[in-house]
């Protein structure tokens, strides 16, 4: 579907939100499954040189340098433009650079790696062989998730989200499953290792193969580099931006080990890492928003506003009753997931983190819309504005309330992330203004409840303010709908398989 009018309509947004989810939580809810499976089979040695591992791989994606994104973005603006015929150049100049880039990458890492495991990680002397061997392996995976990262951008822009998630929930599954699997064979670090990267072959292959016809044309038309300076200047600005919310994520932890103590980052880095696992829900809707705001923000301001009226609804619809049980249970969810030591010290940061983790994820909305019409320097150069009043902030909350203090210094600045963004997407886009003044009310419903969930103390009041919470926000939710929106949920509803058929074509 490739008319931008088309590519806004709520059957295709829903489906892209329910396949992308599927993607993202399928396979991590195998990971936790698997988990004490493969630290029992590895040992707590080899288990830690294994999330490293991870850590590394995910780290490889910063080297894609945004330029997925900026693919999604700049590809699915030509097709709004009716300029569909020029994704060929742009694709293999962006694919041409980044393997290039990844495999310096690649070589730098196998070099690097025996100054890694003998001098900067304490590695027992038995194991450090195996793991100079198993580490270099892994390297060889750093410019397949770099492509893959791009080839996700062009899938993304075409809309094929049922396609490339039929493909990879199988492969992201064997990413867990295969080590477990390889490990009752070889019981060996090197062949952990080469299982994940031909668990990302297998993935690069498969999204090579769903764009098979654009992969013709990309082999036919001539090399231009230089088209890919605007995707680095535009994906920069996005990498920059999203590296400095990592940094303000986890700086936190830092100040807590250097000001407190090792236990109190334990009691404060568990909860947060829970309601860090709430983002899968944002991250599938802003995937599915981004190609529908960049074909649409042009031609269609009406579209494109009701479109982000409708994304924050349904963020905001999935995500506020997850956070009302975390801020209204969070002694008893931490207490019955790690034991009671765990909830008394982490139990009120789970409460308070509950609060913020719901505008930290209605921000991923304005936020796409930002960097759907080309600004993505607007939202880098708030999260520096950010990062400048925030660890200060974090640092005197630190030492006047301790772990809760931090939480609740993390929940302010989560607050202001998502109002500020609000607020700068309807000064970048003024057609917006009205779609986001129409949601105020629900929100200051959401998070007046929320505030007063966190702060009730009997069960009893705690589960009479999240229902009042819970139908406040539908109220007003279901006011700011049209009719003809209502209509088509219903339908929805009544037919629900049929959105999953919904899909673009390349």
């Amino acid at each position: 579907m490739d008319h931008p009018e088309s590519r806004t309509r709520a059957r295709m947004m829903v489906a892209g939100f329910a396949w992308n989810a599927a993607g993202r939580g399928l396979p991590l809810l195998l990971a936790l499954a698997l988990t004490p499976v493969l630290v029992h089979q590895l040992g707590v040695d080899r288990w830690g040189l294994f999330t490293l591992a991870l850590a590394m791989v995910g780290v490889f994606g910063v080297f894609d340098f945004g330029v997925g994104q900026a693919l999604t973005r700049a590809l699915s603006e030509r097709i709004g433009q009716g300029r569909g015929e020029e994704a060929a150049g742009l694709v293999g100049a962006a694919l041409v650079a980044l393997a290039a880039a990844s495999l310096l990458l690649a070589v730098g890492l196998w070099l690097g790696v025996p100054v890694l495991v003998e001098r900067l990680l304490k590695v027992p002397p038995a194991l450090q062989d195996q793991a100079i061997a198993a580490m270099r392996i892994l390297a060889a995976a750093a410019p397949l998730v770099v492509l893959n990262a791009a080839l996700w951008g062009v899938l993304s822009a075409y809309q094929r989200f049922r396609a490339a998630n039929l493909v990879s929930i199988p492969v992201n599954i064997f990413y867990y499953l295969g080590p477990v699997l390889v490990l009752l064979a070889w019981d060996d670090l090197r062949a952990v290792m080469a299982t994940l990267v031909a668990v990302r072959l297998a993935n690069t292959l498969s999204y090579l193969l769903l764009l098979r016809r654009l992969a013709r044309q990309v082999l036919a038309t001539p090399l231009r580099l230089r088209l890919v300076v605007p995707l680095l200047r535009l994906g920069g600005w996005m990498t920059f931006s999203g590296v400095l919310t990592q940094a303000l994520l986890y700086a936190d932890r830092f100040l807590i080990g250097a000001l407190l103590s090792l236990a109190a980052v334990a009691w404060y880095a568990t909860p947060l890492d829970l309601v860090m696992r709430v983002w899968m829900l944002p991250v599938a809707v802003a995937q599915t928003l981004l190609p529908a705001f960049a074909s649409a923000h042009g031609r269609f301001p009406g579209q494109t506003a009701a479109l982000l009226r409708r994304g924050a609804l349904l963020v905001m619809g999935l995500v506020l009753p997850v956070a009302l049980a975390l801020a209204g249970g969070g002694r008893e969810i931490l207490g019955l997931w790690l034991g009671p030591d765990f909830a008394a010290g982490g139990g009120t940061v789970l409460r308070i983190l509950g609060v913020g983790i719901f505008f930290s994820c209605l921000a991923f909305v304005p936020g796409t819309l930002i960097d759907a019409i080309g600004r993505p320097d607007v939202t880098a150069r708030f999260a520096l504005a950010q990062a400048v009043v925030y660890l200060p902030l974090a640092m005197l909350m630190l030492a006047w309330a301790g772990i809760e203090g931090a939480a609740l210094a993390w929940s302010l600045r989560c607050a202001a992330d998502c109002l500020g963004k609000l607020w700068l997407a309807t000064r970048l886009y003024p057609a917006a203004a009205e779609a986001v003044r129409r949601l105020w009310p629900a929100l200051a419903a959401a998070g007046c409840g929320l505030v007063a969930m966190a702060a009730a103390g009997a069960p009893s009041l705690r589960l009479a303010t999240a229902a009042l919470a819970l139908a406040a926000f539908a109220l007003l939710a279901l006011r700011l709908l049209d009719p003809a929106e209502r209509e088509r949920i219903g339908g929805l509803l009544r037919h629900p398989m049929g959105l999953l058929r919904a899909e673009g074509r390349s």
